[in-house]
């Protein structure tokens, strides 16, 4: 009897307590259990589940500052338009004989690229009321920041169209309207304009929501794929309209030169690009969890 109680006497809460101070740890040492299993083992017994308590509690992942979330993309938007469209305006102001389309397709393809590249992670990188527009009807966008970004991209076209116009040769800048869109001579023009702009500004938002907000087909490569469709589009339809493809583009340079001729062309075709792609991403080319029907 007595070698019994012995055995209970050392195989009690101390012997506990001893076990899970692990090995190389005696009374004098310095090593201490989780309190946990300080109190279990007072008690003289303890659980898997209460061994296991404090590992299985992971710190929350901490929410974005408000400046981040809400300021720092109009920021972003504000900065990137201004240099895209700075760079955009000069090209065509400062255009060199015999190269066409070339110069300014190359110009805003390039400038565009790599604006999206750098500022992309922070806002996104539109640059585009159009652009904004269709990502949000896909989902990639916040329904409270699209006012703030159509109002960031508004100002950075004046900006950079201010900013172009400080630079340039003034005989230059009002040959070429200071880049502002005057394609449009005669009312005649205006049904191939405005179908024009619809077409190539819906290969763009198409390639923006595809490439970089579609779970199924985004790719790191899209911020040179935005670029080269606004090269290529510029290249194939800037004879016919400009192509503008872009409201903020068209309103900068406009109030900076005063030129609002058939201006109200370069909103409407943008813009029913935008509504479309959204429809078509979301009825038909999204994944699932971008398409509302047929999941």
């Amino acid at each position: 009897m007595s070698l019994h109680l012995q055995f209970l006497e050392s195989s009690g809460p101390q012997h506990l307590l001893d076990s899970t101070r692990g090995t190389g740890c005696d009374q004098d040492s310095a090593c201490f259990a989780p309190a946990p299993l300080m109190a279990a083992a007072e008690r003289g017994h303890f659980s898997a589940k209460e061994a296991m308590v404090d590992m299985d509690i992971k710190p929350k992942p901490l929410q974005p500052h408000w400046y981040e979330r809400y300021v720092q993309p109009c920021v972003a938007e504000l900065l990137g338009s201004t240099l895209f469209i700075f760079i955009g305006c000069l090209s065509v102001v400062e255009d060199a004989e015999g190269t066409g389309r070339l110069q300014p397709a190359l110009a805003h393809g390039l400038a565009l690229g790599l604006a999206i590249a750098i500022l992309g992670d922070i806002s996104g990188g539109h640059f585009n009321p159009a652009v904004s527009l269709g990502v949000w009807l896909v989902g990639g966008l916040n329904i409270t920041m699209v006012i703030p970004y159509w109002i960031s991209q508004l100002c950075g076209g004046i900006i950079g169209a201010g900013l172009a116009k400080a630079v340039a040769v003034p005989e230059r800048y009002v040959n070429a309207s200071g880049g502002a869109f005057s394609s449009i001579a005669a009312d005649e023009q205006i049904p191939s304009v405005l179908v024009a702009e619809i077409v190539m500004t819906a290969f763009l938002v198409l390639v923006v929501c595809m490439g970089a907000v579609n779970g199924k087909t985004k790719t790191p490569l899209a911020p040179f794929c935005i670029g080269f469709t606004v090269t290529v589009d510029i290249l194939a339809g800037g004879g016919v309209s400009g192509a503008c493809m872009n409201p903020a583009r068209a309103f900068g340079p406009a109030l900076v030169a005063n030129y609002w001729d058939y201006h109200w062309v370069y909103w409407v075709g943008p813009t029913v690009a935008g509504l479309l792609v959204g429809v078509l991403v979301r009825f038909l080319l999204g994944d699932q969890t971008t398409r509302l029907l047929l999941k």
